[in-house]
């Protein structure tokens, strides 16, 4: 039989779910609210939940919100709820609840609920991480709701980030669940009605707006004039303004039209101590997915994690982790292992960082001219231990002067 999952603040119904599905022959596990229902979907990955809405520490529409966030609604759920609305059972089936039980809840109708759900031929599918998935991170959460506001307001969303930020994170907190996702960037063949209609509801997404082709350019404008039509939202990422899109063969009128409404995002290394939450997530996604063995992140891993620099930002920290779930030798990845595969063992001459790309030659002198600054002080610093003395000689500064440098450039 199954393995049933019944989360309720009240304990006489906890126990009398817990008989009756028992007597049913189904193996029951049983928590009192989202924090010990958190731990036991971790621990045991249920066939089905039975998820009280009003609980109070986070209420049951919030839980499910967050397991379908962070990859973990891939077994049924149904709702029940001593106060339940239309509104409010609507509202769960659309983020992923499969029914609606209003209590007190009768025999028939339970065992009808539990016996459709567990039929169902196939599970929900892993979704992509966002920013819901960081309910207790004030930052994310931050963002999450200034993202939210825009999108109230306008089908377009513009995000201002470079290489080093998370632009694909927060793009895909505005798609609704079970909604298409369209990257703009990876096809290369005309954009048609047909495909707009299939995606109805969904979200059209490029990651960065430089990197279009000619074609994909022409794609962008013909979805962003058609996204109320389809009921689409549009969102794009750069690190460049309108003069610099302009100069790479961009039509100028979408241009202003994505330009109207915008948001900052900042790099990964701005939120560094929500990286680890971030890698822990990424990390419980692959292992429900079946992509990945079971792992978990030590404590010396998130920590280094933590203290790398990210220079090619989320889809970087991406990589990682797979690289990581996939090599380690052990459940449990250590330290040791995230500092092997990020700074490896090399005979010769160090690389020249990546970040010395065309992506400088497209900022403003000023900002070029900083960006490059850093680049090039945070190089000699690590190939040279942090000397001081080395670094002044090389760059020709005399100390004080490399002090103060340093210091404008907020580097140590």
């Amino acid at each position: 039989m199954a393995q049933i999952l019944v989360v309720d603040d009240e304990v006489g119904i906890r126990e009398l779910l817990s008989e009756i599905l028992r007597d049913e022959g189904h193996d029951v596990r049983l928590a009192e609210d989202a924090t010990a229902a958190r731990a036991a979907r971790s621990a045991a990955r249920p066939d089905l939940v039975l998820l009280d809405i009003w609980m109070p520490d986070t209420d049951g529409i919030t839980l499910l919100k967050e397991w379908g966030a962070n990859g973990q609604l891939t077994m049924p759920v149904i709702m029940m709820s001593g106060h339940g609305t239309i509104d409010t059972a609507v509202e769960a089936t659309r983020i992923g609840a499969i029914d609606f039980l209003e209590k007190p809840i009768g025999m028939q109708k339970l065992f009808g609920a539990i016996t459709h759900a567990l039929e169902r031929s196939h599970k929900p599918g892993v979704g992509a991480l966002s920013l819901a998935a960081f309910p207790r991170s004030a930052p994310l959460r931050d963002l999450k709701k200034r993202l939210e506001q825009l999108a109230a307001k306008s089908r377009t969303v513009l995000l201002r980030s470079g290489p080093a930020g998370f632009a694909e994170l927060a793009a895909r907190t505005l798609q609704p669940p079970g909604r298409a996702w369209i990257d703009l960037a990876a096809d290369s063949n005309p954009l048609t009605l047909d495909a707009l209609q299939a995606a109805a509801g969904g979200v059209l997404c490029c990651g960065d707006l430089a990197r279009l082709t000619r074609l994909q350019q022409k794609n962008l404008a013909f979805a962003a004039e058609r996204l109320e039509k389809y009921d689409l939202r549009l969102v794009a990422a750069t690190a460049l303004d309108i003069p610099a899109l302009l100069e790479l063969g961009w039509d100028e009128a979408p241009l202003r039209r994505l330009f109207e409404v915008w948001l900052g995002l900042p790099t990964l290394i701005d939120v560094r101590d929500e990286i680890p939450d971030i890698a822990a997530h990424l990390l419980t996604q692959l292992v429900e997915a079946g992509d990945s063995p079971p792992r978990r992140l030590s404590t010396a891993a998130q920590n280094a994690l933590r203290q790398h620099g990210w220079p090619d930002g989320y889809g970087e920290l991406k990589s990682v982790i797979k690289s990581l779930a996939l090599a380690a030798l052990e459940e449990e990845i250590g330290g040791d292992d995230v500092t092997r595969l990020l700074s490896p063992v090399t005979s010769g001459e160090p690389d020249i960082p990546a970040r010395l790309s065309a992506d400088i030659l497209a900022m403003p002198l000023r900002e070029a001219r900083e960006t490059f600054e850093r680049i090039y002080f945070e190089y000699h610093l690590g190939f040279d231990g942090g000397n001081i003395t080395r670094l002044a000689e090389k760059s020709g500064l005399e100390r004080t002067h490399l002090y103060r440098k340093l210091k404008d450039l907020g580097l140590r």
